[in-house]
């Protein structure tokens, strides 16, 4: 770890644990270039990347503040790690999706950002041109995936700076069927799989339909994963397979360093426990270099990469892809097994566009929507909800994490926005044990209009019910 982001890390565990409260100012950088030794440039990068993770606010010749948006760690208090469990959340899951679909909710519970973002018309000119160069055998030779469009995905990792074998990668529909085949290829009914806490919902409900157990691993907000958890949970449980997202990990928005993705890639290494590694948002990042995945670090084929387009290109085309490493031959046969292909015209019309279309300045282009809207959206939740908030601003993805009051019912919460056709993601469906109670995921992914700006204050008002509050 560099100097600077020691200095970052250890200012950040203070205001995290309230040592800093809300609204102190910092030590001035004179006073840090002082109690640490380091150069003017280090102690201004150490506060640089304390504004990125949305813990300070630099004030014009004031110096830097705690911000509200400053986020106390939200499993604190469940860092145990319990036994494995069996986990029973689809019901809770589907209620709460449910409430997503109609056009008229303002959808800041939707896992998607919206439609209007994507290159649609591009994308139809790239799916005709695609589909007219298949053949009829194209149906029978593609099954596995289209050699066009597994070239296109394996220059992605090579200009993510790693290679993958092309055999390696099964072309699939959806990230979510890559996951899923990814957890049958190393499981059985009753095995133990570790997951994020909080995590992604569609995990637990894979767990559950598989009748697999979850160990739940704390994520802290800031800085990700707890590998201490994991690293006891390893020793106390008999874990088959971990499913984690490194990268602005679903819902808390966080990503782990470099080194802890190593770490973490070694750890399960000496244990020959595989890593199904969740990645579907590392090319929405705000800054200038592509995250690296976990699979970067991996030598052995333990870690399976799985990704799509949904949340980038096509949502409706359902083109997801895993890298499965030393499973890629499991996973392949299960893939044929269930529902034997991805479909071919839109494998043709995704590779056409990656090789033709643009993509890579339609990614900037999406980048740079996402940030600004997430910097409205900040901006609203300053405006409108108490300063008691709390959330931590991520890196990349379209995802906020609040932590509201302790005495707050997110379940209600929930029930009464949607009253006011409002959709809001609440904290316990994203926890096998149906924990953060006081805790809701927000989408930025978005245009911001008039009603997003009207959805917020609305929600600042349902804070102030009582119904929504413990007795």
């Amino acid at each position: 770890m560099n100097r600077f982001e020691t200095i970052a890390n250890n200012l950040a565990e203070q205001i995290r644990a309230g040592q800093i409260p809300v609204g102190t100012k910092l030590p001035s950088l004179r006073q840090i270039i002082a109690q640490y030794g380091v150069s003017q440039s280090t102690g201004f990068r150490a506060y640089y990347l304390l504004e990125q993770w949305g813990l300070v606010r630099a004030e014009e010749r004031s110096g830097y503040f705690v911000t509200p948006g400053a986020a106390i760690n939200a499993v604190s208090a469940e860092k145990p790690v319990e036994a494995p469990k069996k986990v029973d959340i689809s019901d809770l899951v589907f209620s709460v999706l449910e409430s997503t679909r109609h056009p008229d909710i303002v959808p800041l519970g939707s896992a998607f950002p919206s439609p209007k973002l994507f290159p649609s018309a591009r994308l139809l000119k790239s799916l005709v041109a695609g589909t007219r160069s298949l053949t009829p055998w194209s149906t029978v030779e593609d099954l596995p995936g289209s050699d066009q469009l597994r070239q296109q995905i394996r220059l992605r990792y090579v200009a993510t700076g790693f290679a993958v074998a092309p055999e390696e990668i099964i072309v699939t529909s959806g990230a979510l069927e890559a996951l899923n085949l990814c957890l049958m290829a190393v499981t059985r009914p009753g095995d133990v799989v570790a997951v994020e806490s909080p995590g992604f919902y569609a995990a637990l409900q894979a767990i559950e339909r598989l009748d697999l157990r979850a160990v739940e691993i704390p994520v802290d907000p800031v800085s990700g994963l707890d590998l201490d958890a994991l690293r006891d949970a390893l020793e106390q449980h008999p874990i088959r397979a971990c499913w984690f997202m490194p990268n602005f990990q679903n819902p808390t928005g966080t990503s782990l360093t470099v080194e802890k993705k190593r770490k973490l890639v070694e750890m399960l290494r000496e244990k020959q426990v595989p890593l199904i590694e969740d990645d579907v948002y590392q090319e929405l990042h705000f800054s200038r270099e592509r995250p690296l995945p976990a699979k970067a670090f991996d030598t052995e084929g333990l870690v399976m990469h799985c990704s799509s387009f949904s949340k980038t290109l096509a949502p409706g085309y359902r083109i997801g892809w895993a890298t499965a490493g030393r499973y890629a031959d499991k996973v392949r046969r299960l893939k044929l097994m269930t529902t034997l292909s991805a479909c071919i015209p839109a494998q043709a019309g995704v590779a056409d566009y990656l090789e033709h279309g643009g993509y890579d300045k339609h990614l900037r282009s999406l980048r740079s929507s996402l940030h600004v809207q997430l910097e409205q959206m900040e901006t609203a939740l300053h405006k409108w909800l108490p300063s008691s908030v709390r959330w931590t601003r991520p890196d990349g993805g379209y995802m906020l994490w609040l932590q509201l009051a302790q005495s707050v019912r997110a379940m209600e919460l929930h029930a009464l926005a949607s009253e006011r056709g409002i959709s809001i993601a609440p904290g316990p469906m994203f926890s096998a044990r149906h924990a953060f109670q006081n805790c809701v995921r927000l989408n930025f992914g978005h245009p911001w209009e008039a009603r997003f700006e009207n959805a917020i204050a609305s929600l600042a008002e349902i804070l102030d019910d009582p119904e929504v509050h413990e007795c």
